[in-house]
């Protein structure tokens, strides 16, 4: 995947949602990323329609970085399937992506 991406995780644990958040920049895996919430999620899990109190954490990356944010996220997370996805982002300040490119280069 080329460009600039949105991905997205979900976490039941601020603090631990924060830590990721700090080693993803730390390590320039992520230019920034923002822990939001808390949202309330609701889902199918193992046969039955569960919800719970998250909290999601955004991060902004590039296309070149989604396999390794994405096992970064996988090998720190503590649910069974984390969610990870990645959004294409299709425009915006270019300015702020180029930040986002020169701080995960």
């Amino acid at each position: 995947m080329s460009g600039h991406v949105l991905m997205i995780t979900t976490w039941d644990d601020v603090e631990a949602a924060t830590r990721l958040a700090e080693s993803l920049v730390g390590a320039r895996l992520a230019a920034c990323a923002q822990v939001v919430g808390p949202v309330r999620s609701v889902y199918r899990w193992e046969g039955a329609v569960t919800s719970s109190t998250e909290w999601q954490l955004h991060v902004k990356t590039t296309g070149e970085r989604v396999a390794e944010v994405t096992e970064h996220i996988v090998a720190q997370h503590g649910y069974d399937v984390p969610e990870v996805i990645a959004v294409p982002i299709t425009g915006g300040h270019r300015a702020y992506l180029d930040w986002v490119t020169a701080e995960t280069g």
